[in-house]
């Protein structure tokens, strides 16, 4: 698997030029440059939309005491998706706007989570020892 993931990464660079030199030749090399600017500005733009609707949910989840390890996890799907409609070319932007789609994300979550473990810890709130000792005297337990 790991494998694919760097042939993957090894391959974008040429697929993405490849995609804008078939793209500049069928609508011209402005309307291709606009199209670039326009989804990086457009995925952005939904990117912090649909974010800050995410943080309002987990934090509304937090304050009832539940842990919103799916909205943690597609807060990172929508992080990933706001790079890659960043970074410049059309396959990165398809994946990109993929991640905004949300039965994509619970697909995906579906994936991750079958061989996720979700590891919590406790920190107080207060500052100081998180934990107490009593002491008690030789005859004061048993």
């Amino acid at each position: 698997m790991g494998r694919f993931i760097l042939l993957g990464f090894l391959l974008l660079p040429f697929l993405e030029i490849a995609g804008f030199i078939w793209v500049g030749g069928q609508i011209g090399i402005l309307s291709t440059l606009a199209a670039i600017i326009l989804t990086a500005v457009v995925g952005v733009l939904i990117v912090r939309w649909q974010g800050l609707g995410m943080v309002l949910d987990s934090r509304a989840m937090m304050a009832r005491g539940e842990m919103p390890q799916r909205q943690f996890a597609e807060m990172m799907m929508i992080a990933a998706a706001g790079l890659f409609l960043v970074i410049p070319g059309f396959i990165t932007d398809a994946i990109g706007f993929a991640l905004l789609i949300p039965p994509v994300r619970h697909w995906l979550y579906g994936q991750m989570s079958r061989n996720m473990v979700v590891v919590t810890t406790y920190r107080p709130s207060q500052p100081g020892p998180a934990y107490k000792s009593i002491d008690l005297d030789d005859n004061d337990y048993r």
